[in-house]
C-alpha cells in the first residue's frame, strides 16, 4: 500500500467515526439545525485544509498537478470532477419524476468514457501542454481558432459552474436554514478555498477527498431503505421487487375518484387561463376591477382586516401590463396542464396518448443520449484531467478507473429513485393534510415542494403534490423517516460533488483567460508569478459572477447541465476528433465548424427555452422544437451542423503542411516517445 493510499484510508475511517460521533449526540437531544453545521463546517475545513497544504506557485503544479497524480487517484479526482450537482441531486430525481425517459442521462453519461478512451484522453495526454484550446491552436494553427475554444469553453463551463453553485445554495438553505442567496456566495467561499491557492493540485487532492465524502453519502441512505423495506441492504439486486410494487401503487392511486376530480379541476384552470390569454388586454382590466369591487365589498361589510389584505395583496401581484400578463398566465397555464394529465407509469417507455407524442417521447430519448454522450466526451474540465497524469498509459488506466468510480453511482441512481417513490406513494399520498411530515414544510420554504388542495378535501392528492426533482435525494432520508444525521451526510455529499465540479469548472475558465488569452496571445514574456496573480484574480471575478447568476435560480441543474454539454459537444467534439483522425481538416473548416455548431446550439436553446430577455428588451422569442426536440438536447443539430461545415469547407480549402507532423507526433507509440 502506498503512502497516498494509507493517508486517504485514515481519512475515510476518520470521516466515519465522525458521522458515528454525531449519530450518538443525535440520540442524546443534538438539534438538527447543529448537525447540519457541523457537516458544513467539518467537511470544508478538510477541503480548506488540503488546499493550503497544496498551495504552489508553480505554473506546472497549478495547470496540471505538476503530471504526478497516478492513475488510481486521477480516476478517483475525475470520478468527482464528473459527478456535479447533477449527477448527485439531479439524477435520482430526473428518474423519480420522468421513469424510463430518465436513463437517457445513465447511458449518455456513461458512455461519453468510452469515447474519451477510445478517441480522446491518450492523445491529449501525448501532446502534454495544459488546455483544450491548446491542442486545437496547436492542431490547426493562429490565434483565432485558440480564441474560439477560449470562448466556447468558457461558455460551457460558466453555465456549468452556474448549477453547480446553484446546488450549493439549495443545499445551504435548507440544512442550515440560509437565506438561497446568502447559501449560494457561502458554498462560493468553499469552492475558492479548494482551488484559490493550489490550482489543479490542490483541486486534484481535494478532490480525491470529496469523492470519498459523495459515495460514502450517496450508497448510504437507500442502503438502509433498501434494508427496511425488503431485508436486503444492497438495493442494486432488489429495487426490481419494489418497481413491481410501484406499479401495483400506480394503478391504484392514479386511477382513485378523487385523483380524477383533482386533474379535471387542473384542466378547467388551464382552460381558464387560455380564455384569459385570448381576451387580453380586456381580461386583465376585468381581473383588476373584480379585485377592486370585492376589496370595496369587504370594507362596506364587517369582513377582518386580514380578509381585505388578502385580497389587496391579490391585485397588487396581478400583472403589470399585458405582456407581463401573458408570460405569467401562460407558465400557471402549462403547469396546469401538466398536471391534469395522467402521471407516467415509472416502468412505461416512451409514454404517450398517441403514436407522435410516443414517437416524440423516442426522438427525446436518443437525442439526449447522443448529446449526452458527445458532451462528456467535448468537457474541457474532464479533459484537462488527462492531462495531469505521469504517462500515456496512466492517463488511459484512469479512465477506466474514472469509469468504475462512478459506475457506483450510476447503478444505485435508479434503485434512489424506485424506493424514494414508493416511500411516497406509500406513506404521503391519501393523508390528511393536517397530518403532514414536516419535511414538506422544511422544503416548502425553499421553494422545492408545493401543494395545493385544490379541490378542498383536506387530503394529498398525488396530482396536488409538486416536487422539484433537486429534492429527491435530499429529502429521502426524512421521507423515509430516518435519523437526521443521515440527511446531513446526504447534504454533505451532495456538497462535496458540487464544489468538486464547480473548482475543475472554475480553473478551465481561469485557465483559458490567463494561459490562452493573456500568456499565449497577449503578453508571451509575461513572468510566471504574473501569471499566476492573473488567474487567480480571474478566478475570484468568474466565481463571483457565476454565483450573481446562480443566485437568479435560472432553472433546474439538470437542464442547464444539459445545455452546458450541448453546447460543449456542439463546439468542441468535431473540431477535436476530426483534427486527431483526419489529417485534411483545415484551421478555417475547424473554425466555421466550430462558430456554426456553437451559435446554432444557442439559438436552438434560447428560442426554444425562452419567450423573452427582460435585461436586453427582448420578447416574443418562443418557437415550436424542430422535429419535437426539446431545448436539453440541443446539440444534435449544433454537433452534425458543426461535422458537415468542418468537413465541406475543409475540402475547399488548403491544408497546412504542420498538420501531418503533429498528427505523426501525438500517434507515436508510447514505447518509441518513452512516455
Amino acid at each position: 500500500m502506498t503512502r497516498l493510499q494509507r493517508y486517504y484510508l485514515s481519512y475515510t475511517g476518520g470521516f466515519l467515526l465522525f458521522i458515528g460521533v454525531l449519530a450518538v449526540l443525535e440520540q442524546h437531544g443534538m438539534p438538527p439545525r447543529w448537525i447540519g453545521y457541523a457537516f458544513l463546517f467539518f467537511t470544508i475545513f478538510l477541503y480548506a485544509a488540503i488546499g493550503i497544504m497544496s498551495r504552489t506557485s508553480d505554473v506546472s503544479e497549478y495547470y496540471v498537478a505538476g503530471r504526478r497524480v497516478p492513475a488510481f487517484f486521477n480516476g478517483m479526482a475525475t470520478g468527482a470532477d464528473w459527478m456535479s450537482a447533477a449527477s448527485f441531486m439531479g439524477l435520482a430525481g430526473t428518474l423519480y419524476l420522468s421513469g424510463h425517459q430518465g436513463l437517457a442521462f445513465v447511458i449518455g453519461w456513461t458512455g461519453g468514457f468510452v469515447l474519451v478512451a477510445l478517441l480522446l484522453a491518450p492523445y491529449l495526454r501525448r501532446f502534454g501542454e495544459y488546455t483544450i484550446p491548446d491542442f486545437l491552436g496547436a492542431r490547426y494553427g493562429g490565434n483565432a481558432i485558440r480564441l474560439v475554444a477560449v470562448g466556447a469553453a468558457i461558455l460551457a463551463s460558466f453555465v456549468y459552474v452556474v448549477a453547480q453553485i446553484y446546488g450549493v445554495g439549495v443545499i445551504t438553505s435548507r440544512f442550515v436554514s440560509l437565506q438561497f442567496e446568502i447559501g449560494v456566495f457561502l458554498g462560493l467561499a468553499g469552492i475558492l478555498v479548494c482551488s484559490f491557492l493550489g490550482g489543479m493540485k490542490a483541486v486534484t487532492w481535494t478532490q480525491v477527498a470529496q469523492y470519498v465524502i459523495l459515495i460514502i453519502a450517496y450508497i448510504t441512505p437507500v442502503a438502509i431503505l433498501s434494508y427496511n423495506v425488503t431485508g436486503n441492504p444492497v438495493p442494486q439486486l432488489v429495487y426490481g421487487q419494489v418497481l413491481q410494487e410501484v406499479t401495483r401503487l400506480e394503478h391504484r392511486l392514479f386511477n382513485t375518484p378523487a385523483e380524477i376530480e383533482v386533474r379535471n379541476l387542473y384542466r378547467e384552470r388551464a382552460d381558464l387561463y387560455a380564455q384569459k390569454i385570448m381576451q387580453l388586454p380586456q381580461s386583465l382590466t376585468l381581473e383588476r376591477e373584480k379585485f377592486s369591487a370585492e376589496i370595496n365589498r369587504l370594507k362596506a361589510s364587517d369582513a377582518q382586516m386580514k380578509d381585505i389584505v388578502a385580497v389587496e395583496r391579490l391585485r397588487r401581484d396581478l400583472p403589470h401590463d399585458p405582456d407581463q400578463a401573458r408570460s405569467q398566465w401562460e407558465n400557471a397555464m402549462f403547469s396546469a396542464v401538466d398536471r391534469s394529465k395522467m402521471p407516467t407509469h415509472h416502468a412505461e417507455a416512451f409514454p404517450g396518448e398517441n403514436d407522435a407524442e410516443q414517437m416524440a417521447m423516442r426522438l427525446n430519448f436518443m437525442a439526449l443520449i447522443f448529446c449526452l454522450t458527445i458532451g462528456t466526451a467535448a468537457l474541457p474540465h474532464i479533459l484537462m484531467r488527462y492531462y495531469t497524469t505521469p504517462t500515456v498509459r496512466q492517463a488511459r488506466e484512469s479512465v477506466f478507473w474514472s469509469l468504475l468510480f462512478i459506475l457506483l453511482l450510476y447503478i444505485t441512481a435508479p434503485a434512489y429513485a424506485v424506493f424514494a417513490k414508493f416511500e411516497v406513494f406509500s406513506h404521503l399520498a391519501e393523508i390528511p393534510l393536517t397530518k403532514l411530515p414536516g419535511w414538506v414544510a422544511a422544503w416548502s420554504k425553499v421553494g422545492l415542494v408545493s401543494i395545493e388542495d385544490i379541490n378542498g378535501d383536506g387530503i394529498l392528492q398525488l396530482a396536488e403534490l409538486s416536487m422539484n426533482p433537486d429534492v429527491i435525494v435530499l429529502a429521502t432520508p426524512e421521507i423515509a423517516g430516518m435519523p437526521y444525521v443521515v440527511s446531513g451526510l446526504v447534504a454533505a455529499g451532495a456538497l462535496a460533488a458540487a464544489l468538486s465540479t464547480a473548482d475543475g469548472l472554475l480553473l478551465t475558465i481561469t485557465g483559458a483567460l490567463s494561459h490562452d488569452v493573456y500568456y499565449r496571445i497577449v503578453r508571451p514574456d509575461a513572468s510566471t508569478q504574473l501569471r499566476l496573480v492573473i488567474s487567480k484574480s480571474l478566478l475570484l471575478v468568474v466565481a463571483v459572477l457565476a454565483a450573481t447568476v446562480a443566485a437568479q435560480k435560472p432553472g433546474t441543474i439538470v437542464s442547464m447541465v444539459a445545455w452546458a454539454f450541448s453546447i460543449a459537444g456542439s463546439a468542441f467534439f468535431p473540431a477535436l476528433v476530426l483534427g486527431i483522425f483526419w489529417k485534411g481538416a483545415t484551421r478555417i473548416g475547424a473554425l466555421a465548424g466550430m462558430v456554426l455548431g456553437t451559435l446554432l446550439t444557442l439559438y436552438y436553446i434560447v428560442r426554444v427555452e425562452f419567450n423573452e430577455i427582460p435585461w436586453l428588451g427582448i420578447s416574443n422569442l418562443h418557437m415550436e422544437p424542430w422535429l419535437y426536440i426539446q431545448s436539453t438536447s440541443a446539440g444534435v443539430f449544433g454537433v452534425v451542423a458543426g461535422f458537415i461545415t468542418i468537413i465541406l469547407v475543409s475540402l475547399l480549402t488548403p491544408s497546412g503542411d504542420s498538420a501531418s507532423a503533429f498528427l505523426k507526433g501525438i500517434r507515436r507509440t508510447e514505447q518509441r516517445s518513452g512516455r
